[in-house]
């Protein structure tokens, strides 16, 4: 056998089991296949996409089936991205064919559908069939036509409307069966606008039709690159023309970058100060040395620490080293990423989840093929293929968006830190409110501390003044959104041409619907939460599972008409707002107004260029957003969230009421913060209005110790649930009889009803576990996941949750 040729190949696939698969492969693909290729396999009746892991000549002690396809000819995720898919997978105690699945936007580059065909029982029951059902007869109709041929699903629905449920049904009685397939994409059928089209060479003796004819005329006659979507205005019948041309080799067709620089203010370079000097240097040393190290960069919002970025950036490129930034939302990587394209040129590649699929596949390749070694991306770009990585920057580290919701339930920042050392680049922990766990490794030496203690240009932190809204009731007997102290702030600037962002961090009108004669409030069907009410919409809204109701005109219950609605959103701040200031311009920026990434961006630029006067949003407009005429924030209700049933309600209202106040005052104009609260002796409160992080760190250090919370345990949150309530509480009661006694060192809370009890229609109970060490830890849950396994119980029934950053 040729050396570098093989037998079998272990594959990963995207199911909820620990262990690979192993195939034979067929002769054309033995030498062809390498770890991190992907191919097609056979997975029961269906075919599923894997990532090759090993291959080999050791024959298996159970029957193998065979490869059918190789996708990739080259790996797209090379040893370093395979070793970090095994680490996350054991870390955070889920399947390892998730874990590649979630590192690979590519996938999404394979269509993937149902093909049905008539089995051998189906075929001999055909033609009974078909004699006794009529011509009209629906299953006669599709049985007829999966006769000569396999279908598609899609055609088979477009023919038949009523296909699905006769599909289901006959797949059932086991006379057809279905085949998930995948096929790549075609580069070329890429939409006109996006294409560029030139004459590759004269087509010489070859037979053309008339529109190809005219096409390479027109060509000829103008010659160059030119978009396609402006030569079909001016040659019939171009676009269909240009494609066949290309597959002939005649015409070369070229897609144009579909994510270009993005909208964002692009600030001038300015020289570092001697803090950023400092932080700089040090960083430059590290990148240098090629020796793996992490940094925490805790500057106080305004500091500069963008700037130190960029420099720290400049150095790994000139050592012919990649870099990385992550940005915990999409929110913030236009304003980020136009910086780094003025600064990088096309050297820059953007990646986040706004992306289409061909958009996130096009960055991919793009990074995977060395045309961009700096890469500005959300989460998931923790994954970019970046050649020869030098340097990763992880801004805001404290964000909880960086934390995976689903399986793999993964942090971004974590790891990052994780690939930087096995690539032996050097880490930057940005954040003006680093997390307790970032700033207490900092303390024991396992991170380097670098402060940057003082806005650039020596500007003044705003001044923050607290409003007691107890004492404003007192006083007006009225429940308004605004205090006086507020309006009376909001008219000043607008008076003098400045402006202003509001805070609310909850969405909608009103944040629940209740009935005055009965008092029933309206809960969403699937979740054991109050629906919110949104007047635009005129509807109720589950922001949980997006359930929806038409406002009501009677309650549900009782059938009075006395519906009355409590609380307050953004929308209603937003109303309120007009109401008070009929003459401003006003602008909204939450998850109900960004409805896509060009909504957001024109909304916050249209901002930047003053055409809005106040911008009124949740917590997207508390971070990250530079603006220099910005001289006032008023922050609606600071305690939104601090009395929630969470260890981390404190540390999260800290860094959103610090954030928010750092957007003001970014200027020549000083800034001024107003917070309405009715927990003004609150201690994250108090101290996010003096900007004093190390007093909050330090109350807090405490509180975590005494209740041997992280950074002093090592967590996780183990949640069962079920459609069925009687069954989660059995497969829950069942976990925790598993670990009682509690294994040595370990901690057990629970079972229990989670704060959230019931999401999206399912019934939730928790199991909570601290341990002394993150190996006493790891082996529980490993048990926890076979005893779910030995158990049989549903794929989805166990969630395990490591490093949660949330109980509820």
């Amino acid at each position: 056998m040729p050396e570098g040729s093989f037998l079998y190949c272990d594959v990963s696939l995207p199911v909820p089991l620990d262990r690979p698969f192993t195939y034979s492969l067929p002769e054309t693909l033995r030498h062809r296949v390498k770890p991190g290729c992907r191919l097609i396999v056979p997975f029961g009746v269906r075919k599923m996409t894997g990532v090759a892991l090993r291959c080999h000549d050791e024959p298996p002690s159970v029957e193998t089936r065979q490869a059918l396809r190789l996708i990739d000819s080259e790996p797209v995720l090379d040893e370093e991205l395979l070793k970090l898919a095994h680490w996350i997978a054991n870390y955070y105690c889920a399947p390892l064919g998730e874990v590649l699945r979630g590192m690979l936007p590519l996938a999404n580059d394979i269509r993937s559908g149902k093909t049905y065909e008539l089995t051998d029982r189906g075929r001999d029951a055909t033609r009974q069939l078909l004699f006794d059902a009529g011509p009209e007869d629906p299953v006669a109709q599709v049985l007829r036509m999966l006769e000569s041929r396999p279908l598609s699903a899609v055609y088979l629905m477009k023919k038949l409307p009523l296909a699905d449920k006769v599909l289901q049904s006959l797949e059932r009685k086991g006379f057809i069966i279905a085949e998930h397939v995948q096929s790549e994409r075609d580069p070329l059928r890429a939409a006109s606008d996006r294409l560029r089209v030139e004459l590759e060479h004269e087509p010489g003796d070859m037979k053309l039709p008339k529109a190809e004819r005219e096409l390479i005329a027109f060509l000829m006659l103008h010659p160059g690159s030119h978009n396609l979507k402006d030569v079909e205005s001016q040659v019939k019948n171009s676009s269909g023309a240009a494609r066949s041309l290309a597959r002939k080799g005649v015409l070369k067709l070229k897609r144009e970058p579909l994510a270009g620089p993005p909208v964002g203010p692009v600030r001038t370079q300015h020289l570092l100060n001697s803090a950023q000097q400092e932080a700089f240097k040090a960083i430059q040393q590290a990148i240098e040395s090629k020796q793996f190290r992490t940094f925490l960069l805790h500057g106080i919002t305004g500091s500069g620490k963008t700037e130190v970025y960029l420099n720290a950036i400049d150095v790994a490129l000139d050592a012919g080293r990649g870099a990385l930034l992550l940005v915990p939302e999409i929110a913030l990587t236009p304003a980020m990423a136009g910086q780094f394209y003025a600064r990088f040129g096309d050297r820059v590649a953007i990646l986040h989840s706004a992306f289409t699929d061909t958009e996130r596949a096009e960055q991919w390749r793009r990074i995977r093929a060395g045309a961009a070694s700096v890469v500005v991306g959300t989460r998931s770009g923790v994954f970019a293929p970046v050649r020869n990585l030098g340097l990763i920057v992880v801004d805001e580290e404290h964000d909880q968006s960086y934390k995976q919701e689903e399986t793999p339930r993964y942090n971004g920042r974590d790891v990052a830190i994780v690939r930087a050392q096995s690539a032996g680049a050097c880490v930057v922990l940005g954040s003006a409110t680093p997390s307790l766990e970032s700033r207490y490794n900092a303390d024991r030496g396992k991170y380097t501390l670098i402060e940057l203690p003082e806005r650039i240009e020596q500007r003044p932190l705003p001044q923050v003044e607290l409003i007691d809204m107890r004492e404003e009731f007192l006083d007006t007997r009225k429940q308004n959104p605004f205090s006086r102290r507020l309006v009376e702030a909001i008219s000043q600037r607008l008076e003098s041409g400045e402006q202003v962002m509001i805070l609310l961090n909850r969405r909608g009108f009103s944040a629940f619907v209740a009935c005055r004669s009965c008092g029933e409030r309206i809960e969403c069907q699937n979740c054991a939460v109050t629906l919110t009410y949104h007047r635009r919409d005129r509807r109720l809204l589950c922001h949980y599972c997006n359930y929806a109701e038409r406002e009501p005109r009677v309650c549900p219950k009782c059938q009075s008409e006395h519906i009355y609605f409590l609380g307050q959103g953004s929308e209603r701040v937003e109303s309120e707002l007009h109401r008070e200031f009929p003459r401003a311009h006003i602008a909204r920026l939450d998850r109900d107004t960004v409805t896509g990434r060009r909504r957001y961006e024109t909304i916050l630029q249209g901002f930047r260029e003053r055409s809005f006067d106040v911008l009124v949003g949740t917590q997207m407009i508390a971070k990250g957003h530079d603006i220099p005429n910005v001289t006032l924030v008023g922050v609606i209700s600071a305690d939104i969230g601090l009395n929630l049933p969470d260890f981390r309600a404190a540390e999260r209202t800290f860094q959103l009421l610090t954030q928010v106040a750092g957007r003001a005052g970014r200027g020549d104009l000083p800034g001024q913060v107003l917070v309405q609260t009715i927990n003004p002796d609150h201690y994250a409160i108090r101290m996010a209005a003096a900007h004093d992080y190390q007093a909050f760190y330090e109350r807090e250090l405490g509180f975590r110790r005494m209740m041997h919370y992280p950074p002093f345990s090592a967590m996780a949150n183990l949640l069962v649930r079920s459609e069925k309530q009687e069954e989660a509480l059995r497969m829950s009661t069942e976990l925790g009889r598993l670990f009682t006694p509690p294994p040595e060192k370990i901690k057990i809370l629970g079972p229990a009803e989670a704060p959230l009890e019931r999401l999206k229609n399912e019934f939730r109970f928790q199991l909570v576990m601290k341990a002394a060490s993150r190996k006493t830890l790891t082996e529980v849950l490993r048990r926890a996941r076979e005893f779910a396994l030995e158990k049989k119980w549903p794929a989805t029934a166990l969630v395990i949750d490591v490093d949660p950053l949330t109980l509820i």
